[in-house]
């Protein structure tokens, strides 16, 4: 499954991953990600009601899908920094506070290393505090 967006963008996602974000923000309105990179579900991306989560000065956007941003903490971007983030869904029952949960589904993240030639031509990400 292919995934959307350019090669070089720091989040991408799966055409099946944006279906669900295109469903998820026609019933709850905009929509953003998270991915904390903690211990159980909390290395799972949240999917939230945009303005529902506060993001912390240490946060960070990578980039956006499918209208939604995709943030994540600065320590977890340090594990994340050289590989590109894939977004998709797999069947699983995640922690209750993602919006796809009731779905009996769940988003994942995936990663590509990035080659040195797109690493060159990458910035940093933006302060998530500026959505």
């Amino acid at each position: 499954m292919p995934a959307v967006s350019a090669p070089t963008d720091r989040v991408i996602a799966t055409p099946e991953a944006i279906a669900l974000l295109d469903r998820l923000a026609a019933k709850h309105g905009p929509l953003m990600l998270h991915l904390s990179g903690g211990c159980c579900d909390g290395s799972a991306p949240l999917c939230l009601p945009l303005g529902e989560f506060r993001l912390g000065e240490r946060d960070l956007r990578l980039g956006t899908v499918a209208g939604a941003p995709f943030c994540m903490g600065e320590d977890t971007f340090q594990w994340w920094r050289n590989t590109q983030v894939i977004l998709d869904v797999i069947q699983a029952r995640g922690g209750g506070f993602s919006l796809e949960a009731p779905d009996g589904v769940r988003f994942t993240a995936k990663a590509r290393l990035f080659t040195d030639e797109e690493l060159a031509g990458l910035s940093d990400p933006q302060p998530a505090n500026m959505l």
